[in-house]
């Protein structure tokens, strides 16, 4: 198996290394137009100029990384705990069904504005754009685990006198785990889209920010650059739950 995911990993390095060179090769042939997608060597010497030249592509990251992970521990804490709350009290939830449906139906980004005005442009607009986004994902995927646990589980837990302390730790949040992190690993990356989704309309700092600038100055190679950047992010983030999740769910 370890060899297995160490050629398919080889593979995927190999298939990247032909892509951006046939690309560069293109590019130097004048075969493609560098101005709508750019160059790989003037893409990469954008990233050495930012993270090792300059360094501003590291207070940039920082500030957008940060308030992307505040809005998902916040987000996310604030939904499973009304995710609890909702399935042991289902009026409650049945009082609250309609106003929660009627703000998830408002897109996100048309609220940006009112964000800003209400936090400034510094992090705490960004922080409540992708905190908006985050809170019902993960609130919908609690609500769905918690109630999707097997009946025949609960009866026979039931049936052995165990306590409802003991139901929820030792059978309903187990098995609701691999539902609550598919939201959880929807949610990080709808944070981080979130913050960014912000940072472009108004900003002091961030990779939205000058991922916005650099597309008023069309300055294609720095607009890939960030969006690579952003990319591989999401790739990480999406491995490193996908990593805690095997390690939580071991014991299945």
């Amino acid at each position: 198996m370890k060899n297995k995911r160490t050629r398919e990993f080889l593979a995927h390095i190999l298939f990247v290394i032909l892509f951006l060179t046939g690309w560069e090769w293109l590019a130097r042939a004048g075969a493609i137009n560098v101005g709508f997608i750019g160059q790989p060597s003037r893409i990469a010497s954008y990233f050495a100029e930012g993270f090792v030249l300059g360094g501003k592509l590291w207070v940039d990251l920082g500030f957008t990384l940060l308030a992307a992970a505040v809005a998902f521990v916040a987000g996310s804490l604030l939904a499973f705990a009304f995710g609890l709350l909702f399935t042991f009290l289902p009026s409650l939830e049945k009082a609250f069904n309609p106003y929660l449906t009627l703000l998830n139906a408002m897109p996100r980004i048309a609220l940006a504005p009112l964000f800003l005005l209400w936090f400034g442009l510094g992090i705490g607009s960004k922080i409540a754009l992708g905190f908006s986004l985050v809170f019902f994902i993960v609130l919908s995927a609690t609500v769905a685990g918690m109630r999707g646990v097997d009946s025949d589980h609960l009866v026979l837990s039931r049936a052995i006198g165990a306590s409802p302390t003991q139901m929820f730790f030792k059978v309903t949040l187990p098995s609701a785990i691999p539902v609550i992190f598919s939201g959880l690993r929807l949610a990080l990356i709808f944070s981080l889209l979130g913050v960014v989704g912000a940072e472009l309309i108004a900003a002091e700092r961030g990779l939205g920010q000058t991922l916005a600038y650099l597309q008023s100055t069309f300055n294609t190679n720095g607009v890939m650059a960030i969006l690579f950047l952003l990319a591989v992010i999401g790739l990480a983030l999406t491995a490193g739950m996908n990593w805690l999740e095997r390690h939580l769910l071991a014991w299945k």
